[in-house]
């Protein structure tokens, strides 16, 4: 039985959703077993959900085909409605859809008011994409008009993670389908309601006609078939670097363009003039936000010399005076991890990093899926839990002399997400930056952000360089280009 307030006039109706997944504008038996959506924070079952197999992502694919045809020829007004209803819903249904996210993801309340915030903006974005000029006139040296258009690409495949499944969801789900396509929606199994039924019932009742968006939630067989079925031409994938490298090579095998949002290890750069309390305050939420599930979260805490001794100290003071508990229960800072898998694993990256050397200063310990914020200090280089994404609540801080040895030790791992530096003098920070690779910088703030008009994405190990987020990069992921000559007569040639 469902632990989540439902009320008759809810837009997630458990009655509707349970051990179902949705095809063609219905829910369908899938052909996986359902499964238990399990509260982490208490271990109980909040619903039973649906999932698929191959064979479901075929018949997904089959109808999304099919529906895509007519959505793309409507006027552009009519899609732009859509995706404004839609828009509205969310911000209507916040307090329901919320209610979710903090019990099935184990978000806590501000996050998932955040959440929900971005989600509503990322369908506002998209509105306005429709109506984007969607071509160019090119030069030519024939006598003739020459025109670059952009097209819908067809079937787009959308594989969401656990950890924010709304924002990583519909800034793929939106864009595209304002584009004029069709989506399928593969959400982790961990996550199926925040991530897939909440998305699915906002754009029914937005009047997305049915077989635009299909749930077909599972595991690594469902995602193969989504990469494999020739009718899907786009694959946007966000998730670990290790999945991402087995989605992007099968997408190589059937010459399937796949955006991937992979993993990060951010640095974050304290100089030698910055304040060490605002530092540490911007510190405490890149770290500690959501338990650390964010590809963005600080990982690696640069801070020079001078401070270091202040700054662990105060950071350490921070991390112990954390409220870790139930997020539907009351205020805490930080929810449970997700699963025992996920906990077992960071908790063996810190016990491996004091083993090695680093000096434990906060946290380290756990109750069930509650893990206390961890700050290490020192931490060797080549420990696991300073090279390596943890996706849970621990801060590694080290030290660095110089500029040029904090832009080495930023540089120096195959991640190349976000960055963010500290500094009372703003050029020397950009500066800094210019000599890091990463996708994205925040001078004079901590790595965690996102904006539904902003380009996000990572290079090296945190992406191939395609982006989420404003119209071009949107844009650019979701259509084709089409070159088109026109003349006047038919032209001669000489053969």
């Amino acid at each position: 039985m469902s632990t989540v307030t439902q009320t008759s006039g809810a837009l997630i109706d458990e009655a509707d959703f349970a051990g179902r997944i949705h095809i063609d504008g219905e829910w369908v038996v899938g052909g996986g077993e359902e499964i238990p959506s399990v509260e982490p924070a208490t271990g109980a079952t909040l619903a039973m959900v649906g999932i698929a197999d191959a064979a479901d992502v075929a018949r997904a694919a089959e109808g999304a085909s099919r529906a895509q045809k007519e959505w793309a020829a409507l006027p552009h007004p009519a899609r732009a409605a859509v995706l404004r209803r839609a828009g509205q819903l969310w911000e209507e249904h916040a307090e329901e859809i919320s209610g979710w996210n903090i019990r099935e993801v184990g978000a806590i309340p501000p996050l998932a008011g955040f959440a929900l915030h971005v989600t509503a903006a990322e369908c506002y974005e998209a509105a306005t994409l429709p109506s984007a000029p969607l071509g160019s006139i090119l030069s030519s040296e024939e006598p003739r008009l020459s025109l670059a258009q952009q097209i819908p690409v067809g079937v787009v495949g959308v594989i969401s993670p656990f950890n924010v499944p709304l924002i990583l969801g519909i800034r793929a789900v939106a864009p595209a389908l304002a584009l004029g396509n069709a989506v399928l929606l593969k959400p982790d199994p961990r996550t199926v309601i925040t991530g897939g039924v909440s998305m699915v019932r906002i754009f029914e009742e937005a009047g997305l006609p049915a077989g635009l968006l299909q749930l077909v939630p599972g595991g690594a067989e469902v995602g193969e078939a989504m990469v494999a079925d020739p009718r899907v031409r786009v694959i946007a994938f966000t998730g670990s670097t290790r999945a991402g490298r087995a989605v992007g090579e099968l997408a190589g095998r059937h010459l399937t363009r796949a955006h991937l949002e992979l993993g990060g290890n951010s640095a974050y750069i304290v100089r030698a003039d910055a304040d060490v309390d605002k530092a540490v305050n911007l510190a405490t939420w890149g770290s500690f936000l959501h338990q650390g599930q964010i590809c963005m979260t600080v990982g690696r805490h640069l801070v020079h010399e001078s401070l270091f001794d202040e700054y662990v100290d105060k950071l350490a003071a921070k991390a112990d005076s954390m409220h870790v508990g139930d997020p539907a229960t009351g205020p805490v800072h930080l929810g449970p991890l997700i699963d025992e898998v996920q906990r077992d694993r960071v908790h063996t990256l810190v016990q491996d990093a004091v083993a090695g050397g680093a000096e434990l200063r906060a946290g380290g310990t756990y109750e069930g899926l509650f893990y206390r914020p961890t700050v290490l200090a020192n931490t060797p280089k080549d420990a696991a839990a300073y090279r390596d994404e943890v996706f849970g609540p621990v801060a590694s801080v080290v030290a660095f002399s110089t500029d040029e040895e904090a832009v080495a030790l930023a540089s120096g791992t195959d991640y190349g997400l976000a960055l963010g530096i500290v500094t009372a003098d703003v050029f020397a920070g950009l500066e800094m930056a210019r000599r890091i690779p990463t996708g994205i910088v925040h001078i004079n703030d901590q790595t965690v952000n996102d904006e539904a008009n902003a380009p996000f994405g990572g290079v090296g190990s945190s992406g191939t360089g395609s982006r989420h987020g404003g119209a071009q990069a949107n844009i650019d992921a979701f259509t084709e280009t089409r070159w088109i000559t026109m003349r006047r007569e038919p032209g001669a040639y000489p053969l």
